[in-house]
């Protein structure tokens, strides 16, 4: 084949910009392993934060039932949760008995004197969307109680049996 002096070769390759099947496997893999480490520090973040809500929510409840005993109560009886929201002390979420990933009851007990016993508990207990590791419990003294036991406490005996939170 001669070559003609001015003319070309028109069988060149063209030239194909992107990235080839090994880049992007590679780019995906570095994606999973970085998802892998962020995703269950983001799941126990949640899981801390839900317990440090249904902590300052058990608080809130303590002064609400005060509140309530020495108002509506007439110093003679504490109120259940949907009367306390009835009576604008708590927020609406909480007067649901479930909010930031824990349910919360309260158990008045009439007498003399009167006697109160409150517990919150994860609404979800196990597995990748657990919504605490925690139980909180109090009563009438306002001493905020925790374990690792995730049933509802029975009783005040067994409100009073869980150790005091800090401890």
């Amino acid at each position: 084949m001669l070559k003609v002096p001015g003319q070309q070769k028109t069988n060149r390759r063209k030239h194909h910009a992107g990235f080839s099947l090994i880049e992007l496997l590679i780019v995906v893999t570095i994606i999973g392993i970085i998802a892998s480490i962020a995703i269950p520090n983001l799941l126990a973040s949640r899981r801390a934060a839900n317990e440090g809500s249904a902590q300052q929510s058990m608080r809130t409840i303590a002064s609400c039932e005060i509140t309530y005993l020495h108002t509506k109560g007439s110093g003679t009886s504490y109120a259940d949760l949907p009367t306390l929201g009835t009576q604008t002390l708590t927020d609406a979420n909480l007067s649901t008995g479930t909010k930031s990933g824990y349910t919360f009851v309260i158990t008045p007990v009439a007498g003399n004197p009167p006697q109160f016993w409150a517990y919150a508990i994860p609404t979800v207990t196990s597995g990748f969307s657990a919504t605490g590791t925690r139980r909180f419990a109090l009563s009438e003294d306002g001493v905020l109680r925790v374990d690792t036991t995730l049933a509802a406490p029975a009783d005040e005996a067994a409100v009073h049996l869980m150790p005091p939170s800090g401890q």
